[in-house]
């Protein structure tokens, strides 16, 4: 990907200043030059899509269908391609990049079939003579801001749904990942979808995204990202009475009980906390661990971490890639600081690491001895870095996992029945894994959180429909 990306704006490629998409497992490679949009390029993308709104809603779902179900297929066609460019302009793994690719497509299969399965109900009135039918229709523009974390896969669940349900959209993808998106709207544009349903605004977020949050013509939006930008998403949409979506992040538990199997315990939490380099809103930094089989998972937790590869996202062999750039490599080493600063005892990694090539490649960092109040088990880190909290018994492991401004995702590692029933019950979390890794949801079900974690309806499956459409209830009297 070496000549310029073009946003598409009205059914035209728009060119305009470029930036560099930089590789973070070697910043001497430029994965491709994007261009960056303005605030007048958001707007234009704005009326093309109010313009496109009528002729898209009013759409054939059999039209609908086939363009969603070709999208996925080429995806799924592609897999190895979209995949190592997702892993060079993001730093997943290679595994990882070509299974979030797949998935991806498996999303746009499944939206594919549910333009086909839109379902209303007819009931009778307490009126004799009048009936009553509840249909849902789509809302109008949709803009869509996505993070860096999830390149294609959160454009995918955001995008498919929205133009499924017959809305329009505009979408700001991350500055740090933005050929991903790139590659989804360029396969849309082939496969047939009519120019201005949807538009693609690359560029600052301060500039395209505050353009979008301030136009009035925006009738819904889905924000996945930090908290502060989903607090301001949230001021900018009540001001003109906009459908909002927020997902927000995590500061997420998993519990390991002492009648819990070891290896289980171990694979779980290393997983959750530091695979795809910890950058996951559902990734598990917190380890509350109960005090008998503390010492055995602290030792097992580190003979184990000794093994992970980290090195080159692409490299065969890797386990864990880079951070995605200096600013977060930046924060990782801070937290991991203060950690220290605050009576933390740094039971293994932590170090900067070089490689081959230079890039931004950190040790998974596991602290022992930390207590709930720390800033490290308050604050989202987002990297690889994770504490131990050493808990008396299960009583005080769930009151500890529930105390926490989120509320994303929480797991237990458990043999006990009644322990991973209480805990599927009362863990105060969106999604509730018992014996596998708080992070890594299936496409067909319902992802999001509570507390300070998300803001309003779930995404994906068919609760998609739930902030993708309006209900309307009409009365006849024939």
């Amino acid at each position: 990907m070496t000549e310029l990306h073009k946003n598409y704006i009205g059914g035209e490629w728009v060119g305009g200043d470029a930036r560099p998409n930089i590789n973070p497992s070697n910043t001497n490679e430029v994965v491709g030059t994007f261009a960056q949009g303005t605030a007048e390029d958001a707007r234009a993308a704005i009326d093309a899509a109010q313009a496109a709104f009528k002729t898209w809603s009013q759409s054939g779902i059999q039209q609908r269908h086939d363009i969603l179900k070709a999208t996925g297929d080429e995806i799924l066609a592609r897999k190895e391609e979209i995949g190592r460019l997702l892993s060079r302009e993001e730093g997943k793994t290679l595994p990882e990049g070509i299974g979030e690719t797949i998935r991806a497509a498996q999303i746009f299969h499944f939206f594919a079939g549910e333009t086909l399965r839109l379902a209303g109900e007819v009931l009778p009135s307490v009126r004799p003579g009048i009936d009553v039918q509840i249909t849902r229709e789509p809302i109008g523009v949709v803009g869509l801001i996505t993070p860096w974390n999830f390149p294609i896969a959160i454009p995918a669940w955001k995008i498919a749904p929205a133009l499924a349900y017959g809305n329009t959209v505009v979408i700001k993808p991350a500055d740090l990942v933005p050929g991903c998106t790139w590659t989804i709207v360029d396969i849309l544009v082939r496969n047939g979808l009519p120019k201005g349903v949807l538009n693609l605004v690359m560029g600052r977020g301060s500039v395209v995204g505050q353009a979008i949050l301030e136009s009035p013509k925006v009738n819904a939006l889905s924000f996945t990202g930090s908290v502060g930008t989903g607090k301001k998403v949230a001021e900018a949409s009540i001001a003109v009475m906009r459908k909002f979506q927020l997902e927000m992040g995590g500061k997420n538990p998993t519990v390991v009980l002492d009648d819990a199997d070891l290896k289980t315990a171990v694979e779980t939490t290393v997983n959750s906390a530091f695979f795809s380099t910890g950058q996951r809103c559902t990734a598990s930094s917190r380890l509350i661990v109960t005090e008998k089989i503390h010492d055995a998972y602290v030792e097992a937790m580190v003979k184990r971490m000794k093994d992970l590869v980290v090195d080159d996202a692409i490299k065969q062999g890797t386990n864990i890639g880079p951070v995605v750039d200096q600013s977060q490599l930046d924060q990782d080493e801070n937290y991991i600081k203060i950690a220290k600063e605050e009576g933390g005892e740094l039971a293994f990694g932590g170090r900067r690491i070089e490689r081959d090539n230079p890039g931004f490649f950190l040790e998974p960092a596991l602290f022992t001895g930390t207590t709930p109040e720390m800033r490290i088990n308050k604050e989202e880190v987002f990297g690889p870095v994770a504490s131990v909290i050493k808990v008396k018994d299960y009583e005080e492991a769930l009151a500890v996992a529930n105390d926490t401004a989120f509320g994303l995702s929480a797991g237990i590692v458990t043999t006990s029945l009644k322990h991973a029933s209480h805990f599927r019950r009362n863990a105060e979390a969106g999604m509730v894994m018992v014996n596998l890794p708080t992070a890594g949801v299936d496409y067909h079900v319902p992802f999001g959180g509570r507390k300070g974690s998300s803001y309003g309806p779930r995404e994906q499956g068919k609760y998609a429909a739930e902030f993708f459409t309006t209900v309307k209830t009409a009365y006849t009297q024939p």
